[in-house]
């Protein structure tokens, strides 16, 4: 189950991991322009150009017509500017995420962040400390919900080199698909 305490940890553990996310008020200074233009690099243009846009606020930049929902940063994550597109299935996800509810699906649910993600760790969505389990930087990737019944033996280290299970443990997981390279020295993998 998902707690408060939980999302309240995975937002403060992103948070000492990325060291961009301490200047939040360059947020506050960018446009409505810069930030739909974010927004939309995290997805092919065919969804993005047609996606509602939401501000990290949850505030209406731009009002979209696909039933995707895009946003500038990862909205569970203050300041962050590593941009997503849902569709409903996830868009209900962070929702439950928001409020420290449990989420299951029985269907698909689709969510882009071509331009990459933040430094995270695969193993724990509460995880602080970079010295132990899997930390990952990942490059462009797409992220699918799937009921935990259809995961089988895919595999939860992103070292493979394919997809891979983030979060297997919680009832935060997903499975990640990356889409082309990851940053240099993006995957660090500790002994637990």
């Amino acid at each position: 189950m998902i707690t408060r305490n939980l999302v309240t940890a995975l937002v403060a553990g992103v948070l000492l991991a990325t060291p961009a996310l301490a200047n939040h008020h360059e947020s506050a200074k960018e446009s409505a322009t810069d930030k739909i233009k974010r927004a939309m690099s995290a997805a092919p243009l065919m969804i993005s150009e047609k996606a509602s846009v939401l501000d990290m606020d949850g505030s209406v930049l731009r009002q979209g017509s696909n039933g995707w929902t895009c946003y500038p940063g990862v909205p569970l994550i203050p300041g962050s500017k590593d941009p997503m597109c849902n569709d409903s299935v996830w868009q209900a996800w962070i929702k439950a995420a928001a409020k420290g509810e449990t989420f299951k699906t029985d269907v698909l649910g689709f969510s882009y962040m071509l331009a990459g993600d933040g430094l995270v760790n695969n193993d724990n969505p509460a995880a602080t400390d970079k010295t132990k389990g899997t930390w990952i930087k990942e490059g462009p990737h797409l992220m699918v919900l799937l009921p935990k019944s259809a995961l089988g033996s895919i595999p939860t280290t992103p070292a493979v080199g394919g997809p891979y299970v983030m979060w297997g443990d919680s009832g935060m997981f997903h499975l990640m698909v990356p889409v082309a390279d990851r940053p240099a020295g993006a995957l660090v993998i500790h002994k637990h």
